[in-house]
Formats: C-alpha cells, structure tokens, sequence
C-alpha cells in the first residue's frame, strides 16, 4: 500500500497515481489564469505528512505562486503554518 494517493478526474476519464514517503506526491490543477498546486510529503524532522497549498497563475503564469498554507495533523487536530 501507498503512503500517498492522488486521483484526478477529467474528459478522458480517471486517473490516479501513488507515492512514497521518499517521493512525497504532487499536482498542479489550473486553467488559463488560475490553478492550485498541492504537494504532499513527510517531514523529514517530525516523521509526520504535511500537506502544501498555492494558488498559482494557471497555464499562462505557472510559477507565480501564492501560498495559502502549510497544513498537518498534530494530535488529532489540523492545523495550518502561518502564512507571511
């Protein structure tokens, strides 16, 4: 079994892929102005996953990015890095 899994849905069907603890799992959803990148991996000093989430400037600007968050489970809760 997969530490990470993702799945996405589109006009060609379904798709889905896997990931470990040393790839960690990543995707980038966007249109032409807008998307959302999400990448998920294990911190390497807690052990524990983290999750990562930008908006980005879709297809036409891939690499501006805006970060919403930094998110991970400490006991029992989810709680979110402060965004600067």
């Amino acid at each position: 079994m997969s530490r990470f899994y993702a799945s996405i849905q589109g006009n060609r069907g379904k798709a889905t892929r896997q990931g470990s603890a040393k790839s960690g799992i990543e995707g980038h959803i966007r249109g032409w102005n807008i998307g959302a990148y999400v990448a998920l991996h294990v911190n390497p000093k807690t052990g524990e996953d983290e999750v990562s989430i930008h908006i980005t400037g879709g297809s036409y600007n891939p690499s501006s990015l805006k970060r919403i968050g930094i998110f991970k489970r400490i006991e029992g809760y989810i709680n979110v890095e402060e965004v600067k």
